[in-house]
């Protein structure tokens, strides 16, 4: 479950394209990440609302398309900040897709952190040693998670957010901007 990679391994003759499910400010977020890794040959959107991402880029179908487009994409990331609709769509893809893991090159990244597929971690962030990052959990810009925290899965930590060390943070929670969390006793 745990244990990521940058970029997924590449085999002879095979490109490795990333569709990302949400063509909103999340999904442009996770497009710049992507680009910044510098591993993906061809990125694209889905999205069941809007017809292109913030930035323009089209949106090549929904949802309902997904088992359609796995013959051009071997990877997907889920950018939508709603932690059921995230949670629902990751379990839709798992086996269809190799579920990506974003990490931008400007986080730190502690060697014994344990980061789980579906994550996106945006420039700035830091996690720290021993955390544990859940499936499918959000770490904004100058979030930090600190030494041997836990974030269960689909949790967003937001900008300037700090999970402090020794905490779990459960299930779907999001841990607003400039807030320190609080362990609920």
């Amino acid at each position: 479950m745990y244990g990521y990679t940058f970029c997924v391994e590449r085999f002879e003759n095979m490109e490795n394209n990333l569709l990302i499910i949400g063509a909103g400010i999340y999904g442009l977020v996770a497009k710049e990440i992507a680009e910044s890794m510098r591993c993906f040959d061809r990125i694209a959107f889905v999205d069941d609302r809007a017809s292109a991402a913030p930035d323009g880029m089209p949106v090549i179908g929904t949802t309902a398309d997904l088992e359609h487009l796995r013959d051009s994409f071997n990877c997907v990331i889920i950018a939508i900040g709603n932690p059921s609709v995230r949670k629902n769509l990751l379990d839709k893809a798992e086996g269809v897709f190799t579920i990506a893991t974003l990490i931008s090159p400007q986080a730190y990244i502690s060697p014994s952190a344990k980061i789980a597929k579906g994550c996106i971690i945006e420039p700035m962030a830091v996690i720290h040693a021993g955390a544990v990052l859940g499936q499918g959990t959000l770490v904004s810009a100058g979030a930090v998670v600190n030494h041997a925290a836990v974030c269960g899965e689909v949790v967003h930590v937001d900008c300037n957010a700090v999970v402090p060390g020794n905490v779990t943070v459960p299930e779907g929670t999001k841990v607003c901007s400039r807030t320190v969390y609080q362990k609920i006793e």
